[in-house]
């Protein structure tokens, strides 16, 4: 398993170095001017020195090279993404990309790390449920709630929560950033079409591992309910939902752009979002490494979790 996580750690900084190569070129070759002000235009000589000024000047490759930090850049120094140097913004004046992800991060991180936990515990919960109680009005209840959340979308969510809770209840914040009551409605809102998800996968996995030989034989031998489903069954049941969860937990944790939009969060969602409108590519290609780190690393996660949770499996080495 050693050799298995080094590779996987190696790789990562493989998968980084194309991603942040891709996007790079990708924004660079992309029309529009990064450094315009609103409807002031500026001259090509201006444009020409702000290019100069932030190394962004010469072939695609060699600003791709100095960016990465392999190249002296015009200050004659090797400073980038190496060095883990993220450059400043190009459309934010004076703010460092490593300053706006310290600050959004861990508020998306946050917020998505709550929905997960969410979207786990009950959608594997009512997944169960559902498997268990076959063609009972709990299977039938469970599936319909999860076709209408994953029918609804989380613009309609979460102003609906917001004017239930907020506006009319008056026990939660309507928006903004004020500590543990402003987690629960966004939260909960992106978690939603996530708990109908792992709800179905839960159940489907389990209806087919309650009819396998190892689940008999566990009854057969006279163990109790409850140890046959929760320390055979659901083992083996929430692999699907594991492989689920890497991939989505990324997704989570590095924010939604709608959620933040509509209870007024500062995350990176937006911030991620504007790069790419504005042509900001070094706040752009910062996400992106943040993004990327975390896929691989909780896909990671997910690999090893497969190996605690069924022996069967043989991580390659």
């Amino acid at each position: 398993m050693f050799t298995f996580i080094v590779r996987r750690i190696i790789s990562l900084f493989v998968v980084l170095l194309i991603a942040v190569s891709a996007t790079f070129c990708l924004l660079r070759l992309a029309p529009g001017n990064p450094f315009a002000q609103g409807e002031k235009a500026i001259s090509k000589e201006q444009f020409a020195a702000m290019e100069r000024k932030h190394n962004l000047d010469g072939s695609i490759a060699s600003q791709l090279a100095r960016y990465l930090g392999i190249m002296r850049n015009n200050e004659g120094e090797y400073s980038g993404i190496l060095q883990w140097d993220f450059q400043s913004c190009l459309k934010y004046k004076d703010r460092d990309v490593r300053e706006l992800i310290d600050q959004t991060v861990p508020v998306s991180a946050t917020i998505g790390a709550v929905a997960l936990l969410l979207a786990t515990t009950i959608g594997i919960f009512l997944g169960s449920m559902a498997a268990l109680k076959k063609d009972s009005f709990m299977d039938a209840g469970t599936m319909f709630f999860a076709l209408f959340a994953v029918s609804l979308p989380t613009f309609v969510v979460g102003p609906t929560l917001i004017l239930v809770f907020a506006l009319w209840l008056g026990w939660l914040p309507v928006g903004g950033w004020n500590g543990a009551s402003s987690l629960l409605l966004p939260a909960l809102t992106l978690a939603g079409p996530f708990i109908a998800y792992i709800s179905r996968l839960t159940r489907t996995s389990m209806l087919e591992v309650l009819g396998q030989d190892f689940v008999r034989t566990a009854r057969a031998k006279g163990l109790a309910e409850r140890s046959v489903i929760y320390r055979h069954a659901l083992k083996v049941g929430i692999l699907p939902v594991v492989s689920f969860i890497g991939p989505l937990a990324a997704n989570l944790v590095t924010g939604s752009l709608v959620i933040e939009s509509v209870f007024n969060l500062p995350g990176m969602g937006g911030f991620f979002v504007n790069s790419v409108l504005n042509r900001d590519v070094f706040l752009c290609c910062g996400t992106v490494v943040i993004y990327c780190t975390l896929l691989v690393l909780l896909n990671l996660v997910v690999d090893v979790a497969y190996k605690f949770l069924d022996p069967r499996i043989k991580l390659d080495e």
